[in-house]
């Protein structure tokens, strides 16, 4: 791709952008002084229900990433910070460590419009990839990743991160799904348009169905099956808090059914509104 390629691409990406931060009412910039990385570790401290920001990212880190070129930025709605992204360049791409949005905010359109002006950093120098993990049964995360964003799961990270003591996460195993966002990929376009699609199901066999609130898992896929349906929880958070041994098998029917789809050359595709994880062989 040719420098002015390059660049106008960038810009387009700036001014879509800009516009989802408009729609949303919000003003989104590079955080640069102590005081606005403070605010930002006790945002997350408070998204993730933690005492200390060193369980999470603390200020001093954040800084010392900004200085050194990183992404670290701030969404404000009305001088009031509602969330925060913390990104690092990796070996061909950048790695979004944390994005975190206020519980009052989430819905509003604010992580998306972060999402948004990530994608028009990473353009603007010349990065065309961000890569990220988030947790395969929580399926409000994995409809925005795969359809808002147009990104997609490119491996599954059982226990990725060992055991985690914060509010979110505590008590279950630290299961990821790594997602690559190809940001000149058409996906990524469409949805920058605000138009992401919806592949067909059809011929679909489940691997596992949602009965009630519990798994059933199937079985293996049959040789010929080009198409297969994962269930998710309906909402594996709430679950958690309610029915933490109804939450456990959720978790070991799906990373079952994903890492041996995965490892027969199934690739996540979808997700589809009634929350079932698509894979698709070619």
């Amino acid at each position: 791709m040719s420098e002015a390629q390059r660049a106008a691409d960038a810009a387009e990406a700036w001014s879509r952008a800009q516009a989802a931060a408009n729609r949303h009412g919000l003003r989104i910039a590079e955080l640069t002084e102590m005081a606005e990385y403070d605010a930002a570790a006790e945002l997350f401290c408070r998204i993730w229900r933690v005492g200390s920001a060193d369980e999470l990212i603390n200020t001093g880190l954040m800084r010392a990433l900004a200085y050194a070129g990183n992404y670290v930025v701030g969404a404000y709605r009305g001088g009031a910070l509602v969330g925060a992204a913390v990104a690092f360049r990796g070996a061909d791409h950048l790695h979004s460590h944390i994005t975190g949005v206020v519980p009052e905010a989430q819905g509003g359109g604010v992580g998306y419009a972060l999402k948004q002006h990530q994608r028009a950093w990473s353009l603007a120098r010349g990065i065309a990839e961000v890569c990220w993990t988030f947790d395969p049964l929580v399926r409000r995360n994995a409809r925005f990743n795969l359809h808002k964003l147009g990104a997609l799961p490119t491996a599954y990270l059982p226990d990725f991160y060992g055991a985690m003591t914060d509010g979110v996460n505590v008590g279950d195993a630290s299961d990821r799904l790594y997602v690559t966002w190809r940001l000149d990929s058409a996906r990524a376009e469409a949805a920058a348009r605000g138009v992401p699609t919806e592949p067909s199901t059809e011929g679909a066999r489940a691997l596992v169905m949602r009965v009630g609130d519990r798994p059933e898992p199937t079985g293996p896929p049959a040789p010929e099956s080009r198409r297969l349906l994962v269930a998710l929880p309906l909402d594996v958070e709430a679950l958690r808090a309610t029915d933490p041994e109804l939450a456990a098998p959720w978790r070991l029917a799906v990373r079952e059914a994903l890492v041996g789809a995965l490892a027969a050359g199934y690739a996540i595709t979808a997700l589809t509104r009634d929350g079932y994880y698509l894979l698709e062989r070619s």
